[in-house]
């Protein structure tokens, strides 16, 4: 079981920016990617973004490309998710995923983090 910490939630005004982290609390080698995903009340959980691990590279959701960057640190344990030009839509609880495929499914993820809040509001 690999542990997973979200944390840099919080509450920002429209139009602001949030930097959210997560860490892996130990190393494991079945894990190809991770994502970030979002749940809004009411909404199911939906993937905003994943990295795969081993190339550095990021995919993103329409909903967020051009707003959001996904970047992993060189241990491969910490991802980030930098979140930009925020709106009142991107309210949710973000979650940090890994699993050894990648992709925006929650089925494509065996280990999942408690979550971190993300509130937009003026």
């Amino acid at each position: 079981q690999v542990q997973l910490v979200e944390s840099g939630g919080g509450s920002v005004q429209p139009g602001g920016s949030l930097k959210l982290s997560c860490v892996a609390a130990e190393s494991n080698a079945s894990i190809n990617c991770m994502a970030w995903f979002r749940q809004a009340p009411g909404k199911e959980r939906e993937g905003v973004a994943y990295i795969y691990l081993r190339r550095n590279s990021a995919y993103y959701a329409d909903s967020v490309k051009g707003r959001f960057s996904a970047s992993r640190e060189n241990g491969e344990r910490s991802v980030y998710l930098r979140m930009d030009r925020l709106n009142y839509e991107d309210t949710a609880m973000y979650y940090c995923a890994a699993g050894p495929v990648c992709g925006l499914a929650q089925r494509q993820y065996n280990y999942w983090g408690q979550g971190t809040q993300v509130t937009v509001s003026s």
